[in-house]
């Protein structure tokens, strides 16, 4: 067979292979119809994709993706720990029908029951964040809560589309327990490939908010990240959220890196009884769209915030410095600046407004 043919055959066979590939469920479906022509109205979206307030580069200048990903490869000390994380199982379907409690799952995956209602915030329990099993896998002790542990969910809250926010196999299996979802812009076509029926979700903007049953108020505001689940970033929108209710006011901060956006919001907005702000995943190659354990502490104090709840951490590896690395830091920074802290175990349900565990269990 002559080369040329080869060559020809070999490139369809392999383009024929990558199209099936890419087009699995897993990866979603990027806006499209009246989807995307509410997006391309939105202040935000610009040229084809959402903007942050500042500017923002994944990367600092010099900086690649191959450059990084040789930096991810390398020896590192403590990147995993050396023996499973202890946690503790709760009995979700049973937690107090008053007040407001919080089931941390490891990393930004956790449970609020609050005013009457349950709300679970970017799940992922899959056992991996990344669209294949081998890659991101969490640590061992660290995913000892699945979807059958899960009682019926009233709102189903996803801050963006990253695989370790936005978890195939999780959202697909928790859909029967579903009633409502409340998720940034762009977010439902991913859903909707996956089973979600659109009157089943509200999709916000920045500023948009939505009045849900048991006296709730979700809006959606600015975080400084990205979006993005196959090569394009960019088409779904990312938020943080304030979730009020008649007793309680907290502030779900999704992704973020640090910018001037947490003191407008803690100006306009708090104070807050509780911030729950990403804690890791940080590295100096990317620092504005992951903030440094330090800015947490601070953002929090930016927010008016009556205590901060650290998370993004402690289940996967997706960055390179130690796993236990972002909870000192913050820890050491919260208290100089006398912030109170919560570092509850993976499982264990914590009292909003009450006293906080803070205790340093991954010693």
């Amino acid at each position: 067979m002559p080369l040329l043919l080869v060559l020809l055959l070999s490139t369809s066979v392999l383009a024929f292979i990558a199209r099936k590939y890419l087009g699995r469920r897993i990866f979603g479906r990027a806006p499209a119809g009246p989807r995307l022509e509410r997006i391309e109205k939105v202040p935000n979206y610009r040229d084809g994709t959402f903007h942050n307030l500042s500017p923002t580069p994944v990367m600092v200048e010099g900086v690649t993706l191959l450059s990084s990903a040789r930096d991810y490869l390398r020896p590192g000390k403590d990147r995993q720990p050396s023996q499973p994380l202890p946690s503790v199982k709760t009995d979700l379907n049973n937690l107090p029908a008053v007040g407001a409690t919080l089931v941390w799952f490891g990393h930004s995956s956790y449970m609020l029951k609050i005013a009457g209602k349950t709300i679970l915030v970017d799940p992922v329990f899959s056992g991996h964040a990344s669209p294949v099993s081998f890659f991101g896998k969490n640590y061992p002790g660290s995913n000892e809560y699945e979807v059958a542990d899960m009682p019926e969910i009233d709102i189903l809250l996803l801050t963006h589309d990253h695989y370790d926010h936005l978890d195939y196999d999780t959202i697909r299996h928790l859909r029967p327990k579903v009633k409502q979802v409340v998720t940034s812009l762009g977010v439902g076509a991913h859903l909707e490939r996956w089973g979600y029926s659109p009157e089943m979700m509200r999709e916000l903007a920045w500023r948009e908010e939505v009045e849900l049953t048991g006296g709730i108020r979700l809006t959606a505001l600015p975080a400084r990240h990205f979006s993005g689940r196959l090569f394009k970033r960019g088409q779904t929108l990312w938020s943080s959220f304030v979730l009020d209710t008649l007793d309680y006011k907290l502030y779900l901060g999704g992704d973020s890196g640090y910018d001037t956006h947490f003191a407008e919001i803690g100006e306009e907005f708090g104070p807050f009884d509780l911030a729950i702000l990403e804690c890791g995943q940080y590295n100096q190659n990317w620092p504005y769209i992951h903030m440094m354990p330090e800015q947490t502490a601070q953002a929090a104090l930016d927010l008016r915030a009556k205590a901060l709840l650290p998370v993004h951490w402690g289940k996967f590896t997706l960055s390179l410095h130690p796993w236990y690395e972002p909870a000192e830091r913050v820890s050491k920074r919260a208290q100089e600046l006398g912030l109170p802290l919560a570092t509850p175990p993976i499982g264990q349900a914590m009292t909003i407004g009450e006293p906080y565990p803070n205790i340093a269990w991954w010693r």
